[in-house]
């Protein structure tokens, strides 16, 4: 005990025990701090590779999905040729593009009603004899040919034009104008494209973008490169631009257009100028939409098919 003019002091004394005491417990609370923050940060993580195995799930199940929906349709045009081959009609049906087949009539009426005279003919021949005569063979009537199956009408139901995306872009060897891409359109493998776009759109814009491709034209060579398919723009001679697909839309995503039911040919025959006969109606309107006949072109559940700043203009 001290003492200071009048007043004593106390001194404290602490043991090294205590002091070794207090350290633990400090770095027992530093331990459970770092060790909170661990578990955030892996929680974290792992709530984000959830996400993207959920969007990995979905971008495969939608690229599926259409692939299968292209190989039902080849399968149906099979199917329709291999039936008209073999003799059966195509009618259509009522209110719908479709056609169902019925068999031709196996026997036509006159033979049916011929058959009861030929067999009175013969109990009489049996019962007078009569010099034989030599069997004549009568001749079948010719068979009728198929009817051909009605052509769908020529409208833009009839284009296949789907959402894509360019994963891959660069200039074609051979030609200063050209853009050549690789464009998944949620298949198998991306489509070979080449675009005429290089005077329009820098590459850097080309670049990982969603585009809308029409996908069911005749593959053609353009400097030696075979393209398979068109990236669709709203146009005019000094401006092009690549319509934007909805936001939300994924590589696959089919485009419809209201009021034109889409029953896409499997492809496009270049001598019956199918798309050239829907273009001239293919055009933008005053809000940017890409419509056809002043029906949007729109992605389901999505939105629709827009340009950047052309009103009014066509769109090929």
């Amino acid at each position: 005990m001290l003492a200071i003019g009048k007043f004593p002091i106390r001194i404290l004394k602490f043991s090294r025990k205590s002091y070794k005491t207090m350290s633990d417990l400090q770095k027992i609370a530093d331990n459970n701090k770092r060790a909170e923050a661990l578990i955030t940060s892996i929680e974290s993580e792992i709530n984000a590779i959830q996400k993207q195995l959920v969007e990995r799930q979905k971008q495969e199940l939608t690229r599926e999905n259409a692939l299968l929906a292209r190989e039902v349709e080849a399968a149906l045009a099979q199917l329709v040729k291999l039936e008209l081959k073999n003799g059966k009609k195509q009618i259509p049906v009522p209110g719908s593009r479709g056609l169902c087949t019925s068999a031709a009539s196996e026997a036509p009426p006159a033979t049916a009603a011929a058959a009861p005279a030929a067999a009175a003919e013969a109990a009489a021949s049996k019962t007078v004899k009569e010099p034989k005569e030599k069997k004549v063979k009568e001749k079948k009537p010719a068979a009728e040919k198929p009817a051909a199956a009605p052509e769908a009408p020529v409208d833009v139901g009839r284009l296949d034009m789907r959402v894509g995306k360019i994963v891959e872009v660069g200039r074609h060897p051979d030609a200063d104008s050209l853009y050549l891409e690789k464009i998944d359109c949620g298949e198998a493998a991306p489509r070979t494209v080449v675009s005429g776009l290089v005077k329009f759109v820098p590459l850097e814009e080309m670049q990982n973008r969603l585009v809308v491709v029409m996908c069911n034209l005749k593959p053609a060579k353009m400097r030696g490169v075979t393209s398979e398919a068109m990236v669709m723009c709203a146009s005019t001679p000094d401006k092009v631009e690549v319509l934007s697909p909805p936001a939300g839309a994924v590589p696959g995503d089919l485009v419809h257009c209201e009021g034109y039911p889409r029953q896409p040919d499997v492809q496009l025959n270049p001598k019956k100028k199918v798309f050239e006969a829907c273009a001239p109606d293919l055009k933008t309107n005053g809000e940017l939409v890409a419509c056809y006949k002043g029906s949007a072109l729109h992605v389901p559940g999505k939105g629709n098919v827009v340009a950047q700043t052309l009103k009014n203009v066509n769109v090929k």
